[in-house]
């Protein structure tokens, strides 16, 4: 027989999948799950599959027996063209575990429906594969144009139904003979989003709970030899008092550490949830192998020379994240410190770190593995309980966000710490910071930008600090700048209540402290009142008695109070009449007592196991401290008790045609251009942003009739990008009132720029001049940011940054965040800026941008803001494709 060439172009199809589709996903129960398009070569695993899927799971899809896949049938389900046919399977290693598809429903009419369904083999019916799979062909489906999912389910089938109809679609239900009709759109609506996000926040929390509370630990390499890192994490699991077997793996000796040792994983007769890896980069390899025969749920891998130093080890690195994956294990590192769970039911240290803390509330995320022994010190030496901890080195899987997902579960943690070095997902990071940080306070020191190791800096996108900064601000995290402010914010957070306002008091025997307090939190924008000042020779009575009006007066948030023993006084009686007199306050009480760091014992409020707990007074070693770890606490507080604001849809605008005329566009130049200026004012008009009137003009005399058509006065301007915004206004003249100021301008210009293409536009009402853009960021997708126009401004970097889309209260931040932002409401009395006017056109801007995401560059600066508006008088505005996937958006999936 001749070779069909029908039959080899459809396989040649089949097999050029789009490769983003291919993702790692979560299921619910914590496990890792690889997701891919199916190919022809799945054809014997498809078959092995269907063989092992029980009769009961057969005839709920198929609608009867159906025991075998016929030859026909196979070709049809492993050859599709990725387009009106798609199908994903789901692997677990080598095997699948899970089919979904869809195939497009001509008949329905208008080509823009397909009939979508999904099996999941009886094994691992129950972690949440089905919604997965539909997220992802919906998502497929609208890169392929299709609109709206039909499902057919027989009616005794009440799990599948529950999944479409828990799913977050508008599903409307039809029934005839036994079988119910789905139908539903596929478009993104919040609902659907919500439901998506809270079963990622679900798997997520879980996948994290996996690793730090394990009933079993091997630890793989563990050495007799005590300069060795094995011999490290042994020694540190088993003074924990982990309440589970930790079992040594080790091929040399019989036991380590009095502790039965197996030569491999292998061997351990137990199952094993968390695999810890101390062995050298060119062994993992092998212990891999051997985890994942062992069907380990999580791998640690404490070990060095990855992605940390270079190319090869970059990729050594990936290809270990891969296989971890794909059999299904979350993998923390490599190059971490470790994990550490202080719950009594696990008092977990599988770190390199020989004393943790105390158990306290605190959960802390740290990346330097180094720097990460220090923290832990400096923690117990202050004070700092910890819940949990995690040190995850180069993060190639497990990073801050899943902690933040966990953390937010986690009832033993009320506070996060984070040492960022870099991010991997902000825009996540950003979503998850603003849900957390609603009910737990989240402090976190960025290191600068050369912190991130050289080899290391390619692949984490490093971004501007004041990115950063506003980023941090949008999502009510409190940012720190050092190590130190770390934990003067968390010894606050952690043994304190939130101050309801910033009014202070300051209590105490010493005048100069004193003074220094009022002036520090004064500094820091609180408003103390005056130092009550007992003098040196108060009484422990007397110095409780003043504490206690000060917490007790309404007019009062918080209490500092200094205090400095007299010579040859015992400290103890003060101590305690501190702690008696803000027993039970609802008002934080911060102190220097003795100029001592931390939680002194004199201070702290002990639970039965000994361990400082809320009540204790945390203790600064100077009033500057504790006045700026005060007025972060202040700020979060007021951050957090502010409504949550919604994103608002702008009257009078006009998506459908804006995308017509942004999809004609690239039809003609599909790699994107730079609109013309005419161009891109019809554009921002679709959303009610409209530019001062102009004309395009080529000589004198149509300048002139430009001028009389639009109105005087005018401005006439060169239109070369060199000329656009320059400080010297070379390439425009204004406030031109006569045909033959027009004239002469026209002449000046034309001969300055060697263009003869000049524009003629009605003078704006004069005003402050504002800059608002867009830029595309692989990070975010699209920033928006704004300041105050001018040379002075860009070279200082004043400008405010949020991600898209806006609420209302964020659109008027956005305008009040710059330095500069004061001249808006009436510098030095002039007449204030019609700030809503401002905000109407950043929310209709952002409307555009979240609309239209082949919108990759805009550019509206001036935008003119006076007493009676804010007027447009330029733009520019690029299109392109849109980007692949930004992060965070779309079906779940890990990074």
């Amino acid at each position: 027989m001749g070779v069909d060439p029908e039959r080899e172009r459809a396989l040649a199809v089949a097999r050029d999948y789009p490769r983003h589709w291919v993702a790692d996903v979560l299921a619910s129960d914590g496990g890792v799950v690889h997701l891919r398009p199916i190919v022809p070569e799945d054809a014997d695993k498809i078959v092995e599959f269907h063989g092992k899927l029980s009769e009961r799971t057969r005839y709920l899809r198929y609608f009867g027996p159906y025991p075998t896949i016929s030859k026909r049938d196979l070709f049809n389900f492993t050859v599709v063209d990725h387009r009106k046919r798609v199908a994903f399977v789901a692997l677990l290693g080598d095997e699948i575990i899970a089919v979904g598809r869809y195939e497009g429903l001509p008949s329905e009419g208008d080509g823009l429906s397909a009939e979508v369904a999904f099996t999941v083999s009886d094994s691992h019916q129950g972690r949440g594969l089905g919604p997965i799979l539909l997220e992802h062909l919906a998502g497929a489906a609208a890169e392929n144009g299709l609109r709206r999912f039909v499902a057919e389910v027989l009616a005794e089938n009440r799990h599948m139904i529950s999944v479409f109809r828990e799913a977050g679609y508008q599903v409307s239900r039809s029934f005839e003979g036994g079988v119910v009709r789905l139908e539903f759109d596929i478009d993104p609506t919040e609902a659907l989003v919500s439901v998506r996000n809270a079963r990622e926040r679900a798997a997520e929390a879980r996948s994290v709970r996996n690793i730090l509370s394990p009933e079993s630990v091997a630890v793989i390499g563990a050495s007799t030899d005590s300069r060795k890192v094995g011999n490290a994490v042994l020694v540190n699991m088993l003074r924990s008092g982990f309440t589970g077997p930790v079992y040594p793996v080790n091929a040399e000796h019989r036991s380590v550490r009095g502790v039965r040792a197996y030569p491999t994983v292998r061997d351990i007769p137990d199952e094993i949830d968390l695999a810890i890896a101390a062995v050298p980069a060119e062994s993992i390899d092998a212990v891999l192998d051997d985890c994942l025969a062992k069907g380990v749920k999580a791998l640690l891998v404490v070990s060095s020379g990855f992605g940390e130093t270079g190319p090869e080890g970059r990729d050594a690195e990936r290809r270990l994240a891969h296989a971890a994956r794909a059999h299904g294990m979350r993998l923390i590192g490599p190059n971490a410190l470790g994990v550490a769970n202080n719950d009594p039911a696990f008092r977990l240290n599988a770190t390199l770190a020989p004393i943790l803390p105390a158990a306290g509330n605190v959960g802390f995320f740290c990346q330097s593995g180094a720097l990460g022994i220090a923290i832990l010190d400096e923690a117990a030496k202050t004070g700092v309980g910890l819940s949990s901890f995690v040190s995850a080195g180069n993060r190639a899987d497990l990073s801050g966000n899943d902690l933040l997902q966990y953390w937010d579960t986690d009832p033993a943690t009320e506070v996060v710490l984070l040492y960022l070095e870099s991010f991997g997902n902000p825009r996540k990071f950003s979503r998850i910071a603003r849900r957390v940080a609603r009910s737990k306070p989240i402090v976190a020191v960025k290191s600068g930008r050369h912190a991130v190791p050289p080899a290391l800096e390619a692949r984490t996108g490093e971004m501007d600090d004041a990115i950063v900064r506003h980023l941090f601000e949008q999502a009510g995290v409190v940012q720190v700048e050092s190590i130190a402010q770390l934990f003067d914010s968390a010894l606050l957070f952690s043994y304190q209540p939130l101050p309801v306002g910033p009014r202070v008091a300051v209590v105490g025997n010493s005048t100069a402290l004193g003074v220094l307090a009022v002036d520090a939190a004064r500094g820091q924008g609180l408003k103390p009142a005056d130092a009550v000042d007992l003098g040196a020779q108060a009484t422990p009575e007397e110095f409780a008695e003043a504490v206690t009006q000060a917490v007790g007066a309404p007019e009062i948030d918080a209490v500092i109070a200094v205090f400095v023993p007299p010579v040859a006084v015992t400290v103890e009686p003060y101590a305690q009449a501190l702690r008696d007199a803000v027993a039970g306050a609802v008002k934080p009480v911060v102190t220097t007592f003795l100029a001592t760091e931390g939680i002194p014992d004199v201070l702290a409020v002990r639970d039965e196991e000994g361990n400082p707990v809320r009540g204790s007074v945390p203790s600064y070693p100077g009033p500057e401290r504790a006045a700026t770890a005060l007025a972060r606490a202040w700020r979060y507080a007021k951050w957090r008790s502010r409504p949550q604001s919604q994103v608002v849809r702008p009257a009078g605008i006009d998506p459908e045609r804006a995308r017509t005329l942004v999809d004609g566009w690239l039809d003609t130049t599909p790699n994107g251009r730079y609109l013309s200026d005419t161009e891109a004012a019809l554009l921002l008009a679709c959303y009610g942003v409209h530019i001062a009137p102009f004309r395009s003009v080529t000589t004198e005399d149509e300048a002139v009739a430009a001028a009389h058509e639009i109105g005087f006065p005018v401005a006439v301007k060169a239109t070369g990008a060199q000329w656009r915004h320059r400080p010297d206004l070379t390439g425009v003249r204004l406030d031109l009132v006569d045909d033959d100021s027009v004239r002469i301008a026209y002449r000046d210009l034309a001969a300055v720029s060697g263009e003869p293409l000049l524009h003629v536009q009605k003078m704006a009402t004069k005003g402050i001049g504002c800059a608002i853009r867009v830029q595309d960021d692989p990070s975010f997708g699209s920033l928006i940011s704004f300041g105050v126009a001018g040379v002075i401004s860009d070279l200082l970097g004043d400008r405010a940054y949020q991600v898209l889309p806006l609420t209302e209260d964020e659109a008027v931040e956005l305008i009040d965040a710059p330095k500069a932002a004061p001249l808006l409401t009436g510098y030095r009395n002039a007449a204030p800026a019609n700030r809503a006017a401002l905000v109407d056109i950043v929310q209709r801007i952002s409307a555009l941008a979240d609309d239209l995401p082949e919108v990759r560059e805009l550019v509206c600066e001036p935008v003119l803001a006076s007493p009676i508006g804010a007027e447009l008088t330029d733009a520019h505005l690029r299109v392109g494709p849109e980007p692949q996937h930004p992060l965070d958006l779309g079906p779940r999936r890990l990074r």
